[in-house]
């Protein structure tokens, strides 16, 4: 009996073979799903803006092309709650706004010229008999300040020719009058004549002696003290001046300090020695510098009364900053050492501190005082709808630079293009990396970005996000 074997189909396999291919389909497909996860970056975007311009979609999301979710884990960091606060996070919203960029240049706080300093010298030649000031006290105007035991001959020879006039002057208007009580035909009217012209002489060689006493330095109060107690003027107070100053910003009521004692007490003084120097400041310049580049910048913002900034500096660090500042003038020529191009700004002072020491002596700490480090901007142009960010914000490496985002409980690596950079701020493009309403590490982004080094096992680089 003969026995017929169906013919196989070719197409049939054995299952030896279908062993041998399933591994291959696997391979295959999870080669297609890698290709398409790592290249996702190039044709998802292109996907979702075809789907935008097509109306593919029934809502829009403004956030499309950004998928907070799909972040892979090479490219975000989870942080405890110790963990953000051991790296000193700060969140930052991200918000669109005008950025307006300015000149930076240093600077130092210096008095006015001619305003900020009072030099008391001594009236006349004498010795120093009481010192009412201390070193570093407030004093007001019209405080006394020293008391002065006249020795000046010029003085004492006025003084003494003012009184022997004033005697001479008596003596004559008594004459006159006896003469006149006589009545006429007793004595001759020549004689009284002759009287009156003395008289006149007299009064004009008080008022000769009365000036020569003024210009000494005497007060009218003083001399009319001279004319009622007929006694020399021995010695003489003086006093801190009356405030002259009207172009200061503070126009209310400050004090004087002092700032240095020349003198000490019993010591002989000429007519004209310093005694001491008083500070005025309630107001302050803030002398910028610049270089003869930067004039054209200087010289369109003072045209246009832009307001200046400034920043205090205690060391490297921010201690304060002042807004509205007014640019008073630009140097009409460069520095022939430093090169630089000097420019002033009003800065109105406060008080800092005022407190009442020993012997009720009171003392003031000004809030800006000579000789401290600054930083000034002046306004150059404006930029419109920017994304700005805080420096502590950014984390370099190499040519990129990075934020992080929060997204839900973790963070998110971001690459942003910079467009500018200044001390205190960062302007990136506003390209879609990021969108106003998003949360980013507005402090603490380098150590996240360290962070996400190690989890992904990179090499660190000590100088990284590091802005030298």
């Amino acid at each position: 009996m003969t026995t017929h074997t169906p013919p196989q189909n070719s197409s049939q396999t054995t299952p030896s073979q279908r062993r041998a291919v399933t591994p291959a389909i696997i391979v295959g497909l999870v080669l297609l799903t890698a290709a398409g996860y790592f290249t996702q970056d190039r044709w998802l975007p292109l996907v979702r803006s075809s789907q935008v311009a097509t109306g593919g979609t029934d809502h829009v999301d403004p956030h499309a092309g950004h998928d907070h979710g799909a972040a892979s884990a090479t490219a975000s960091v989870d942080l405890s709650d110790k963990g953000l606060k051991n790296i000193g996070f700060v969140p930052f919203t991200v918000e669109a706004s005008d950025y307006e960029r300015s000149l930076t240049l240093p600077a130092i706080v210096v008095e006015r010229p001619g305003r900020s300093q009072i030099h008391i010298t001594a009236p006349f030649t004498g010795n120093i008999s009481a010192i009412h000031a201390v070193d570093g006290e407030a004093v007001d105007a019209g405080d006394e300040l020293f008391d002065l035991e006249l020795t000046h001959e010029e003085l004492v020879v006025s003084q003494r020719d003012y009184l022997k006039t004033l005697a001479n002057l008596k003596i004559a208007e008594q004459e006159i009058s006896r003469l006149e009580s006589l009545g006429e035909g007793v004595v001759a009217g020549k004689r009284v004549l002759e009287q009156k012209y003395e008289k006149q002489k007299l009064e004009v060689a008080l008022r000769a002696d009365e000036q020569a006493m003024l210009l000494h330095g005497l007060s009218e109060e003083q001399i009319a003290d001279i004319r009622t107690s007929q006694r020399l003027f021995r010695s003489l107070k003086v006093h801190a001046p009356q405030h002259s100053d009207t172009e200061a910003i503070d126009e209310g009521h400050h004090l004087f300090t002092v700032q240095r004692l020349k003198i000490a007490r019993g010591e002989q003084v000429e007519a004209g020695q310093e005694l001491a120097v008083l500070s005025d400041h309630c107001e302050l310049h803030v002398e910028g510098l610049g270089f003869a580049d930067d004039a054209a910048a200087i010289r369109a913002a003072a045209k246009s009364g832009k307001e200046v900034s400034a920043r205090l500096l205690n060391g490297d660090t921010q201690e304060a900053t002042v807004k509205g500042l007014e640019l008073l003038n630009v140097a009409d020529q460069i520095d022939p050492t430093s090169r630089a191009l000097k420019a002033y700004l009003r800065l109105p002072n406060e008080v800092a501190l005022d407190r009442n020491g020993k012997g009720k002596r009171r003392f003031l700490e000004w809030r800006y005082k000579p000789g401290q480090r600054m930083q000034i901007h002046i306004p150059v142009e404006t930029w419109e709808n920017q994304i700005v960010l805080p420096p502590t914000a950014l984390a370099e490496e190499g040519a990129e630079n990075y934020v992080y985002r929060q997204n839900g409980d973790h963070f998110d690596q971001i690459a942003v293009h910079v467009l500018h950079r200044e001390q205190d701020a960062i302007v990136v493009a506003n390209d879609g990396a990021l969108f106003p309403g998003d949360v980013i590490a507005g402090k603490g982004a380098y150590q996240m970005h360290l962070a996400l080094k190690n989890k992904s096992g990179g090499a660190i680089d000590p100088h990284a996000g590091h802005n030298h």
